[in-house]
């Protein structure tokens, strides 16, 4: 048996938060606990729920099976269903919506309170030209990407997060307001909505590679050893994803009374560190937000890219794969913040589920039998209730249809009515598979 010393598993444990920490897990918890007011507390178990348990078991999942996961599900499932639902999450956390976004926020929260009045546009012109020319050149080795984040971008990124929260504990800005809008009602189950936004959940496969592809660099070749150093570097990722994720909340839960409610959790951060530090707090932020941005911008782009170039059996050079990338998210980061959270949102309420239960059924592939009917009955049963989430979150009205569900499909108001029917497929293969 053998293992990575501290050091090498602390720097792989900080790559990990480094990439999976970004623009969404900046932003999400603020706004929710903002709204959550008295209840973020509640809210931010559901938020934790999906924001951190649910990504841990998809890179235990990952790890589990070597990294092999692609393989996987063309053996479970079928490789139509795999190209189709991993294509769709590839371009999901990568050029179509979260990368750009990386380039959105830090732009919008680090630089734009710098500029006059007026030059915005050209401002983020600019600025994310050269965010992504960077990403670009720290993606392009991806075998030198957990010497650059894991030991140099993570570290300075939790210092300057350090300064924030210090201050944000010593000192709120104000006191917390009685829960608003959808967290008077159900704060649980929006918490758990909204951490689908952090994408985590979907980006745990592929940032899970990128652990596996690092520790074998390391030398470690026995793929038990792999799986035990990988799973311990993500627990090292996800404790402090939490201490970061808790302490947002803490920060966005005591503004209001002071501040006003913010339109999203970007306002809520550029407004507070101006609060706590003045003008110096806009250079604090600015170096949290660009840390942040980047490390995830150039981890989710890398792995794009290398999927990619696998679905393409190297025709395709992994260079190539990556200038397009970061060419598309260039273009799209200037589309806006708001409007980029506004269009992924019913993408991801439709992905998330799927990608739930392929996980969830994958770490119990032995004691299910490693059946395929297991998986293509669960995914089956999942997929049409995943879509018409989609559907209602993209405000797509299917009056008589939603009703009916709502009124017999237990947990189908609050976005979860594929729960149950995914069991029942569990339980309908896993009957099937043993007669």
């Amino acid at each position: 048996m053998h293992n990575l010393s501290k050091i090498e598993l602390l720097s792989v444990g900080f790559m990990v938060f480094s990439i999976f920490f970004g623009a969404g897990n900046l932003i999400f918890p603020p706004f929710l606990a903002q709204n959550a007011g008295t209840s973020f507390p509640i809210a931010m178990a559901g938020f934790l729920a999906t924001g951190i348990g649910l990504p841990l078991l998809g890179l235990i999942a990952t790890a589990k099976h070597g990294g092999r996961y692609t393989q996987l599900i063309d053996e479970r499932v079928h490789p139509v269903f795999r190209a189709i639902s991993f294509g769709l999450l590839y371009l999901t956390i990568g050029p179509l919506f979260a990368v750009p976004r990386t380039g959105a926020v830090s732009f919008e929260i680090g630089i734009k309170p710098f500029l006059a009045v007026g030059s915005a546009n050209t401002g983020e012109l600019i600025y994310t030209a050269v965010f992504f020319l960077v990403t670009y050149w720290l993606a392009a080795n991806p075998s030198m990407i957990v010497d650059r984040v894991g030991k140099v971008l993570s570290p300075l990124l939790l210092l300057f997060l350090c300064v924030l929260f210090a201050r944000t504990y010593y000192e709120p800005i104000g006191r917390i307001l009685e829960p608003v809008e959808e967290y008077a009602v159900s704060p649980f189950a929006s918490g758990f909505i909204n951490g689908y936004l952090t994408m985590d959940m979907l980006a745990a496969l592929p940032f899970a590679t990128l652990a596996i592809t690092a520790i074998r660099q390391k030398g470690l070749t026995e793929n038990a050893d792999i799986c035990r150093a990988c799973v311990k570097a993500c627990i090292i990722a996800v404790v402090l994803m939490g201490i970061v994720y808790v302490s947002l909340a803490y920060l966005g839960a005591t503004c209001p009374s002071v501040l006003g409610y913010s339109a999203n959790g970007g306002i809520i951060l550029s407004s507070a560190t101006y609060v706590f530090f003045g003008d110096t707090g806009k250079i604090v932020l600015a170096f949290i937000i660009g840390f942040a941005c980047l490390t995830t911008s150039i981890g989710v782009s890398s792995a794009f890219a290398s999927y990619y170039q696998y679905v393409f059996d190297g025709r395709v050079a992994y260079k190539t794969l990556l200038k397009l990338a970061v060419f598309f998210s260039f273009l799209a980061s200037n589309v806006g913040l708001t409007e980029l959270i506004r269009i992924s949102v019913p993408f991801l309420v439709a992905l998330y589920p799927i990608f739930i239960v392929l996980v969830l059924v994958s770490l119990f592939d032995r004691q299910l039998g490693c059946s395929r009917s297991v998986y293509r009955w669960s995914i089956g049963m999942t997929l049409p209730f995943s879509i018409l989430d989609g559907l209602q979150a993209a405000d797509v009205q299917l009056a008589g249809l939603q009703e009916l569900l709502t009124q017999y499909l237990p947990l189908y108001s609050v976005n979860l009515g594929w729960l149950l029917p995914a069991l029942l497929g569990v339980a309908i293969g896993y009957v099937l598979a043993r007669r």
